[in-house]
């Protein structure tokens, strides 16, 4: 039995374009969506749709992460990052706006966003379908397709009215092509001071690259001028089983053994979250 198109799908089918042709319109048939030349794109039964062919850039979140997150994001402690995301974006976006989410993860943030914006409606891109399950079940105004962020987005030029980057890779020249002229950028990154005493404990974390906000304003000033900027920054208490999920969860994930993280009584009780949340307007 064809899988039905879900309906917050059916809101972007006048915004998405084929990948193969580019330019194309995609129309649902039989549980697929397929452009006029004949590619054709399966719809996941978990409602999501399948875009991205051929090899990845990365495999994206395995089952185990995408499990970490949903835990540890259903703890609240993430919660005053979401609130901020949501509030820039609430600021410059129109209530009926369109917010497309680059590295959407479980769709946690974009929710965030549209749970600001009654009329809004999000799209969700990332390159992990076992996270696209989650996002696409996000909220009932959310859909979800599977893409790399390093290529052209399967999107029409100026659709956008806020493009969100959370903790995620970056394609500036696809942020500001897909983005309205008054549209919103919104970057979320961590500062150095981000969870410092949990990667004191495990050295085996990915640091955090010292020039890595230079490298970003060097990336983004051709297309876009920052235009207000929040610091996120608190403390957090953790358990061992959350401080497990959160190391879990993150990039860390892939070059952590279980063995650094056996001794629970060796993580801190207490860590520094500390971000910024930039919204850039485009040049």
């Amino acid at each position: 039995m064809p899988v039905l198109l879900p309906p917050a799908l059916e809101l972007f089918l006048d915004l998405l374009r084929c990948p193969t042709c580019r330019t194309r319109r995609l129309h649902p048939d039989s549980g697929t969506l397929r452009c006029a030349a004949g590619h054709a794109f399966d719809i996941a039964r978990h409602g999501y749709a399948g875009l991205l062919t051929g090899t990845r850039a990365t495999s994206g979140d395995d089952a185990a992460m995408v499990q970490a997150r949903d835990r540890f994001l259903a703890t609240g402690r993430y919660a005053p990052i979401r609130q901020a995301v949501a509030r820039l974006a609430a600021d410059s976006a129109p209530e009926r706006g369109t917010v497309v989410d680059v590295g959407c993860g479980t769709g946690y943030y974009l929710a965030g966003v549209l749970d600001q914006l009654p009329g809004a409606c999000g799209l969700g891109l990332d390159t992990s379908v076992r996270a696209l399950r989650s996002a696409a079940r996000a909220h009932d105004r959310a859909a979800a397709v599977t893409w790399d962020v390093f290529r052209p987005f399967p999107l029409a030029g100026e659709v956008a009215d806020v493009v969100l980057d959370v903790f995620a890779p970056r394609n500036p020249a696809e942020f500001h092509r897909v983005l309205r002229p008054a549209g919103r950028l919104i970057v979320v990154r961590p500062t150095g001071r981000h969870l410092a005493e949990l990667r004191g404990r495990v050295p085996a974390m990915v640091t955090i690259d010292p020039d890595k906000e230079q490298r970003l304003h060097r990336a983004l000033a051709p297309y876009f001028e920052a235009v207000d900027t929040e610091q996120v920054e608190y403390p957090m208490a953790l358990d061992g089983l959350d401080a497990l999920d959160l190391v879990g969860m993150t990039p860390s994930a892939r070059h952590v053994s279980r063995a650094d993280l056996n001794d629970v009584g060796l993580l801190p009780d207490r860590v520094t979250v500390s971000v910024l949340v930039t919204a850039y307007q485009p040049r």
